[in-house]
C-alpha cells in the first residue's frame, strides 16, 4: 500500500482524535463559567491524544497535556487509567522519554494510582528481567493494598518458582509494612466549629437528592452542599484558622440521618478535608463531623471510609431534678441544658492519645468511641478500605510463605458472655462470621467480619458505587455473594437527558460486573424500574442472610439488612464481606387487638410514639437492631415496619416470623423471582435460578423441622424491651414535620406522631401521594376498594386535591391487573404512565385528579418530581425532611406529613385531613392491612 492509499484515512483519524481533545477544551471553557476546574479524565481515547501531544515536543498543547496527564486523570480501572499506566511503564523502561517525567517520578505516579492497571504494570516490572527496575517496582508494590486474585496469583506463582523479588514483596506484605510504615495519627488535631444546622441534619442537606445526577462529578456536586453562603463561611473560617480543620456540627441533633450517601461525606471532605493525593483530582479524605446526639450509624460508616472522625458531642443534656428524673416542659418533652458551647468559630483541640476533646485546657468530653483501635487504623490508613484489603493481603502473604502472620492490626473485639443466649442478630452474625476465634460465641459489641449474601445498588448512588469499584480496581462481583441487584427506581419518574446519559451507562457497567439489572438481554434500557427495596425483599430467600444496600431503607423483612454508603456497597460487591460491630438489640412485641378500622401503618407509627413515651423521650431504637416479633405478618406487609425503622434511627431491623408465615413469604418471593427470570433478567451465572433453589431448600428445612424459622434464645439479653399495646391505637396516626415548632431542633424529626383528631378535620391538604417503598400490593388494593366505596356512597368520586399513585414494582401492577383492581384505578385516573413514551420533564403542576405514575420512588426521592412549593402533602412515603418532597415558598413552609394509604386517599378526595368519623365511614368494609400478634412465644432454648 502506498502513501496515497492510506493518507486520507490518517487525516480522518487525526481529525477525530483532535476533535476529542478540542471537545475537552471546549468543555473546560464551559466549566469555567460555572467556577469549575477541568473535569477529571476517564476516557482512554482522550488520554491517548494527550499522550501523543506530550510526545510531540513542539505541540502547542503540550504544557496543558502534561498537567492533564499528571494531575487530572482518574485512577483504578477506568480506561484512562490503563493508558496512563502503560505510558508510565514505557517511560520507566526507557521506551519513551519525557523530560518532565523521570522514571523515578513515573514510579511515584504509579504508586498514587493505587490499583487496577497500575498493579498490573508494577508486577510486570517487578517480575521482569531488569534487576534495578524490578527492585524499584517492588518498593512501590510494598505500599499497595488493592490487589485482587489475578495479582496475588502472579506473585504466588513467581514465588513458587523461586523469584526473589516476589519473596521480598510477600515478606513485606506478611509484615503489613504497607500499614506499619505509614505516618502515625497526629496526637493533637485542632478544629474550628461550624454549625451546619439545628436539629437532625439529613444527608439531603449535604448532598441534595435533586442533584443526584452530578454526584460522580465531585467538584460540581460539591457546590450543592448546604448553601453557597455556608460554603463561603467555611472558606472564611479556613482562612482565619489555617492550622485547623473545620468541624461540621448538627447542634441539638444527629448528624447524617436519612440516606446513606457517600456523596454527603465526599462533599464535607471536599470543603473541609484534605486531598488524598496531589495526583488524584477532587478526592478528599479526613472530614471531621459532630452532633449533639452523635452521628447516624450509616453516616458514621461512610466517615470511616474516608478516614474521618465522627464525634458525639453531648453538648446538650437533659435537665434532671433532685431525684435524677428528667424535667419536662409543658409539652411533656425533656428540657435540655447546654454543657458547653460549640458556636460557629469555636476553636477546640482533639487529643487522639488521651481520647479527649478540649477547649484550651478545659476538658470537655471523652472521645473513646471516636478513637477505638479500629478507627485509629482507618484514620492512619486514610480510610477503612485500605484496612480491609490490607488484612486480606497480609493473610494471603503469610499463607503463601507458610508462616503465621504477626499481629499488626488491632485484634477484633470479641465479647462473649458465658451462659447468655443470643438475640437474632447475634445468631446471624455468628453464623456468617469470617475470621473469628473458632468455636467462640460472640455477643453484641464484638467486631466481626461477615459474609454478605445479598447486595443492592440503586441508581442515584450507583454511579458512585461504579466509581468506587473502579478506584479499588474491582472488575467482577465476588463469588461469595448469592445475588445482587442494580435498580433504576430513583430516576424512574422522568426519563430526562440526565437520566438518559447516566442510567444506561450505569446498567451496562453493573450488568457486566455481575449484577442482575433492569436491562433486557439486548443491552437496551428496560422499562423495569422496580423499587430496589422491594426487589431485595423478594430476592432475600433466607432469614439468616446479611444484606448490604446503597440506601438507608435497605431493611428487609427476611434476614438483617444494613443501609450503606456507595463505597461499602462497592466493597461488599468486590469482596463479599462487610465489617462492623454486632449491634445491641431492642425487642418489640405486641399485645391486645388491632381495631378493624386501623391500618398496619398506624401500628408502625404508634410503635414509635409508645416507645418514646415508655422511655421518657429517649429513643432506645437509635443505633440498635429492632427485633420485632411480627409472627403472623407475611414479608410484603411486614416490610412496612422494617422500612420505617430507618426513621426510628435504628441501625437495622429483624422480623421474627412463625414457620408457616415464613414459608408463605418465601413462596411469594419464589414466584416473583420466576417472573424476573421469565422477563429475561437472569445472567449467565443463573443467579436468579440459584435463589429459587435456595428458597426451595429453606422451605424444606422448615417443613421437615430440620431448621425452623430463626428465633432468638429465651435467655438473650436486650438493651430494652418495648411492648406495643394495640388496644391503645384507636385512631390513624400521622408523622408530622411540625414545621412551625419554636424549637428548630424539633422540626422534621419523624418523632412527632399525632392522631387524626389533633387536626380537627380542618387541615388543608394540597396533594396526596401513595407510593414509595412503604406500600405493597395490599395498599394499591386499598386505593381501589376506597374508590369503589366512595363511588357507592356518593355516586361518583371527585378529587379536591391531586392524588399521585406510584406502585413499587411492575410485578404488583401485573398482579393487580389479574385480580381486577388496576382496571378500577384506571377508571378514575386522569393520567397513566406509558413506558413507550416516558415523561421527559418533571411535572410542575397537578390537577385535582389521580395520576398513575411509573413504578419507582417518585415524590419520595425528591430528585425529579416535587409538589408545588409551600404545599401541604400527605404521603405514604418515609421522607418529611425539609425540601425533599416539597420545598418552602415565600408564603408558607412546605409540609410532608406521613400517614397510611386510606388516610392519604381520603384526604386527597376531601382536600383536607378527615375527622375520625369521616375516616371510619370511608373505610367501612375495606380489607385493611390487619395484624394479629402471635399467641406463642417466638424464642428457642439456648444451646450454649
Amino acid at each position: 500500500m502506498n502513501k496515497t492509499d492510506y493518507h486520507p484515512i490518517k487525516i480522518e483519524k487525526i481529525s477525530i482524535i483532535m476533535n476529542i481533545y478540542q471537545d475537552y477544551i471546549q468543555e473546560i471553557e464551559e466549566r469555567k463559567t460555572q467556577g469549575l476546574h477541568p473535569k477529571p479524565i476517564d476516557s482512554a481515547e482522550l488520554l491517548s491524544e494527550i499522550i501523543a501531544q506530550i510526545k510531540d515536543t513542539a505541540n502547542e498543547y503540550r504544557a496543558d497535556s502534561l498537567k492533564f496527564f499528571i494531575y487530572n486523570t482518574l485512577p483504578g480501572t477506568t480506561s484512562a487509567a490503563g493508558v496512563k499506566a502503560k505510558f508510565l511503564k514505557e517511560i520507566i523502561l526507557g521506551e519513551s522519554v519525557v523530560e518532565e517525567i523521570s522514571p523515578v517520578f513515573a514510579f511515584k505516579l504509579l504508586s498514587h494510582m493505587k490499583g487496577g492497571k497500575s498493579i498490573e504494570v508494577l508486577l510486570d516490572l517487578a517480575l521482569g528481567n531488569d534487576e534495578n527496575i524490578a527492585k524499584q517496582a517492588a518498593e512501590v508494590l510494598k505500599t499497595q493494598v488493592f490487589l485482587y486474585e489475578a495479582d496475588t496469583t502472579r506473585l504466588k506463582e513467581a514465588f513458587n518458582i523461586g523469584n526473589e523479588i516476589a519473596k521480598e514483596i510477600l515478606e513485606s506484605y506478611a509484615k503489613a509494612e504497607f500499614f506499619t510504615k505509614l505516618p502515625e495519627v497526629a496526637e493533637e488535631i485542632k478544629v474550628v466549629t461550624f454549625i451546619a444546622g439545628e436539629g437532625d441534619i439529613s444527608t439531603d442537606l449535604l448532598s441534595p437528592g435533586n442533584q443526584a445526577h452530578s454526584r460522580s462529578d465531585r467538584e460540581l456536586h460539591g457546590k450543592c452542599m448546604i448553601t453557597p453562603q455556608a460554603q463561603e463561611e467555611i472558606k472564611a473560617l479556613q482562612a482565619k484558622h489555617p492550622d485547623a480543620s473545620v468541624m461540621l456540627i448538627a447542634e441539638k441533633g444527629t448528624m447524617g440521618v436519612g440516606s446513606s450517601r457517600m456523596s454527603g461525606v465526599n462533599n464535607v471532605a471536599l470543603w473541609t478535608g484534605k486531598q488524598a493525593s496531589p495526583y488524584i483530582p477532587f478526592v478528599n479524605i479526613a472530614p471531621i463531623v459532630g452532633g449533639t446526639n452523635g452521628i447516624s450509624p450509616i453516616f458514621l460508616t461512610t466517615v470511616d471510609v474516608t478516614g474521618g472522625i465522627g464525634i458525639d458531642l453531648k453538648n446538650w443534656v437533659k435537665k434532671v431534678d433532685e431525684n435524677g428524673k428528667a424535667v419536662l416542659n409543658e409539652e411533656g418533652e425533656p428540657i435540655l441544658e447546654q454543657t458547653y458551647s460549640v458556636a460557629t468559630g469555636t476553636v477546640l483541640t482533639i487529643n487522639t492519645k488521651e481520647k479527649k476533646l478540649y477547649n484550651g485546657d478545659q476538658e470537655l468530653i471523652d472521645l473513646t468511641k471516636s478513637f477505638t483501635p479500629q478507627k485509629m487504623e482507618f484514620i492512619k490508613a486514610g480510610g477503612s478500605y485500605a484496612i480491609v484489603f490490607g488484612k486480606k493481603l497480609q493473610t494471603f502473604a503469610a499463607e503463601v510463605l507458610g508462616i503465621e502472620a504477626p499481629v499488626v492490626f488491632a485484634p477484633s473485639k470479641e465479647i462473649s458472655h458465658e451462659g447468655q443466649g443470643l438475640t437474632a442478630v447475634e445468631k446471624i452474625f455468628n453464623r456468617n462470621a469470617v475470621g473469628k476465634t473458632p468455636g467462640k460465641i460472640l455477643h453484641a459489641g464484638s467486631d466481626v467480619r461477615v459474609k454478605v449474601n445479598i447486595v443492592g445498588s440503586q441508581d442515584t448512588t450507583g454511579l458512585m458505587t461504579a466509581q468506587e469499584l473502579e478506584s479499588m480496581a474491582a472488575t467482577v462481583i465476588s463469588p461469595v455473594v448469592d445475588g445482587a441487584y442494580q435498580s433504576g427506581c430513583h430516576t424512574a419518574s422522568v426519563w430526562d437527558k440526565k437520566a438518559q446519559a447516566n442510567i444506561p451507562k450505569l446498567m451496562k457497567f453493573m450488568n457486566e460486573f455481575g449484577l442482575i439489572t433492569a436491562r433486557d438481554p439486548k443491552g437496551e434500557y428496560h422499562a423495569m424500574t422496580d423499587v430496589i427495596h422491594k426487589v431485595l425483599n423478594d430476592i432475600t430467600v433466607d432469614e439468616w442472610a446479611i444484606i448490604i444496600g446503597g440506601d438507608s431503607h435497605t431493611r428487609m423483612s427476611k434476614g438483617v439488612a444494613f443501609g450503606a454508603d456507595s463505597g461499602t456497597v462497592a466493597l461488599a460487591l468486590a469482596t463479599g464481606e462487610a465489617s462492623m460491630p454486632i449491634p445491641e438489640s431492642v425487642k418489640v412485641t405486641f399485645k391486645g387487638t388491632m381495631k378493624e378500622h386501623m391500618d398496619f401503618r398506624d401500628v408502625v407509627h404508634a410503635t414509635q410514639a409508645q416507645m418514646l413515651k415508655q422511655f421518657g423521650g429517649e429513643n432506645v431504637f437509635q443505633g440498635r437492631i429492632i427485633e420485632v416479633h411480627i409472627g403472623t405478618l407475611p414479608a410484603d406487609q411486614a416490610f412496612t415496619f422494617t422500612d420505617w425503622t430507618a426513621e426510628m434511627k435504628a441501625k437495622a431491623s429483624i422480623n421474627i416470623s412463625e414457620d408457616a408465615t415464613l414459608i408463605e413469604s418465601l413462596e411469594i418471593a419464589k414466584s416473583r423471582i420466576q417472573i424476573m427470570i421469565d422477563k429475561g433478567m437472569d445472567n449467565h451465572n443463573q443467579v436468579l435460578q440459584g435463589l429459587i433453589d435456595k428458597a426451595n431448600k429453606r422451605i424444606e428445612e422448615i417443613r421437615s423441622g430440620e431448621k425452623p424459622a430463626l428465633t432468638p434464645d429465651s435467655n438473650a439479653k436486650y438493651y430494652a424491651e418495648v411492648v406495643v399495646d394495640l388496644d391503645a391505637i384507636v385512631e390513624p396516626m400521622i408523622a408530622d414535620p411540625d414545621v412551625n415548632n419554636e424549637d428548630v431542633s424539633k422540626r422534621y424529626t419523624h418523632d412527632t406522631i399525632r392522631d387524626l383528631t389533633y387536626y380537627g378535620g380542618e387541615k388543608k391538604v394540597d396533594l396526596g401521594f401513595v407510593g414509595s417503598c412503604m406500600v405493597h400490593k395490599g395498599d394499591l388494593k386499598i386505593v381501589s376498594q376506597m374508590l369503589k366505596n366512595i363511588e357507592k356512597q356518593n355516586g361518583t368520586v371527585e378529587f379536591k386535591a391531586p392524588l399521585v399513585v406510584a406502585a413499587p414494582t411492575y410485578n404488583i401492577i401485573d398482579e393487580l391487573k389479574a385480580e381486577g383492581d388496576w382496571e378500577f384505578l384506571e377508571k378514575y385516573s386522569g393520567f397513566e404512565f406509558d413506558d413507550n413514551a416516558p415523561k421527559g420533564e418533571a411535572r410542575v403542576e397537578y390537577k385535582n385528579m389521580m395520576y398513575l405514575e411509573r413504578p419507582g420512588c417518585n415524590l419520595c426521592m425528591g430528585n425529579q418530581e416535587k409538589a408545588a412549593k409551600g404545599d401541604t402533602v400527605l404521603a405514604t412515603s418515609t421522607r418529611l425532611f425539609q425540601g425533599r418532597v416539597v420545598e418552602d415558598s415565600e408564603r408558607k413552609k412546605g409540609e410532608s406529613l406521613l400517614a397510611s394509604t386510606p388516610v392519604v386517599v381520603l384526604s386527597a378526595i376531601m382536600g383536607r385531613i378527615p375527622s375520625i368519623d369521616e375516616y371510619k365511614s370511608a373505610v367501612e368494609g375495606i380489607d385493611l392491612t390487619t395484624f394479629v400478634p402471635s399467641i406463642k412465644e417466638l424464642t428457642s432454648t439456648s444451646a450454649h
